[in-house]
């Protein structure tokens, strides 16, 4: 990945667990990492940038208003974030990898875990979405269930009830699924949100609780 933003120096990343930590359509790595100070001390978070140009900001793959994809290009864009996972797991020695998506980084974070489900410790999708696709589903069930904690609002408009009720049925199939409501949230991220992922992924990833003081 060419830009990264990340939540520690080089000489602080190794033997930590890792954060991948995916933006939204029309979005960047930015935003991700505002969140990086809300997520478990022990964590290094690392937040890249989408590789698809959106008038100025970025995208992991193209959308349309109802969420249709080009899976030749889902699966170019998770190729290449799994390829960089590898590079970095090794050169920091990571002690586990965990991924949280917002929107249609969620899309992504989903499509890694049906890729490569052995990789991921924890996962959280955020006002998000599983992509509907015979392809990825010709193998599921999965055979190992990674804890996942689906956050939202009900009343999400970006979000479309064909997208969610897809996304209900295949999280419920495929993962060890919590999942955590939140009104008034619309499709965005807030504080009480983040502090109840933060608390999800302190009782499920060793390692990423600090104490402070």
């Amino acid at each position: 990945m060419e830009t990264v933003a990340w939540s520690r120096p080089e000489n602080e990343r190794a033997d930590t667990p890792l954060l991948l930590m995916l933006h939204g359509y029309g979005s960047c790595e930015k935003r991700m990492a505002e969140a990086f100070g809300a997520m478990p001390r022990g964590f290094t978070c690392a937040a890249p940038r989408g590789p698809l140009d959106v008038g100025g900001d970025w995208g992991w793959f193209l959308l349309d208003y109802f969420l249709d994809n080009d899976f030749a290009e889902v699966v170019a864009a998770a190729t290449k974030v799994l390829a960089w996972l590898d590079t970095v797991t090794a050169t920091y020695k990571f002690s586990s990898v965990s991924v949280l998506g917002f929107s249609q980084g969620m899309a992504m974070g989903t499509t890694l875990i049906r890729l490569r489900p052995g990789m991921f410790t924890a996962a959280v999708g955020l006002s998000g979405f599983a992509l509907n696709n015979d392809l990825l589903a010709a193998m599921e069930p999965l055979a190992r269930q990674v804890p996942f904690l689906w956050a939202r609002d009900t009343e999400d408009l970006v979000i479309n009830p064909d997208a969610t009720a897809f996304t209900a049925e295949w999280l419920a199939a495929n993962t060890d699924l919590q999942q955590a409501r939140y009104e008034g949230l619309g499709h965005n991220l807030r504080a009480d949100e983040l502090s109840d992922v933060a608390s999800f992924l302190t009782a499920n990833v060793p390692g990423s609780f600090v104490p402070r003081g």
